[in-house]
C-alpha cells in the first residue's frame, strides 16, 4: 500500500525561465539584498524602474521567496549548531517532525534519500537546550534512529545562486 506524501512535501513550482539579466540581478541580490534599485541598476546596467519591475516580477513568480536578515548564530545567543539525522519508520512520524518546525531551534528540515529520512539543521544556545529538543524528538513514536552531528566551525553559509 502506498502512502500519500503530498501533505508532507513543500510544493515545488515549475522551473521559471530566467534570462541573463535576471540571473545577474539575482546574483547581485544574493550577495546584498539591501542595495537600492539605483545601486542595482548600476551593476546590472538597466534603469532603476526596470530593475524594480524585474524584482517585483521575480517575487510574484516565487523566484525571490523572501528578503531576510541572515543572523549570526553565536552573536544572538545560539552558539551550538547541529545537524540531526532522523531515520523514520513511516510518513506519519515525518509529518509529526514537520509540525516541530515552530521550534525556534530548528532552522531547516529536509527529507532526503540515503541512510536517513530527514535532516534537521538545529541551532541552540547550548548542549542542554539541544538535549532537551532531542528528548522531545525521541518521545515521538516511529523513529528507527536519531544521529546528531555537532558543527565545530562554519566556513560557508548561503542560499542558492542562479545557475
Amino acid at each position: 500500500m502506498q502512502e500519500d506524501t503530498k501533505a508532507v512535501r513543500r510544493a515545488r513550482g515549475d522551473q521559471v525561465e530566467l534570462d541573463a539579466i535576471d540571473r545577474k540581478l539575482l546574483s547581485v541580490l544574493a550577495q546584498d539584498a539591501e542595495l537600492s534599485y539605483k545601486e542595482l541598476s548600476a551593476q546590472v546596467h538597466l534603469s532603476a524602474p526596470a530593475i524594480h519591475e524585474r524584482v517585483k516580477r521575480l517575487k510574484q513568480r516565487g523566484v525571490i521567496r523572501a528578503t531576510v536578515a541572515l543572523l549570526d548564530g553565536p552573536m544572538v545567543g545560539r552558539d551550538l549548531l547541529a545537524f540531526v539525522h532522523l531515520e523514520t519508520s513511516n510518513w506519519e512520524t515525518t509529518r509529526r517532525v514537520l509540525e516541530m518546525s515552530a521550534f525556534p531551534q530548528i532552522e531547516e528540515i529536509h527529507t532526503v534519500a540515503g541512510d536517513t529520512a530527514m535532516i534537521l539543521k538545529v541551532r541552540s544556545e547550548n548542549s542542554a537546550e539541544l538535549e532537551n529538543m532531542l528528548g522531545q524528538l525521541h518521545r515521538l513514536d516511529g523513529f528507527k534512529s536519531v544521529k546528531t552531528f555537532i558543527a565545530l566551525g562554519t566556513y560557508l553559509e548561503r542560499g542558492p545562486l542562479p545557475a
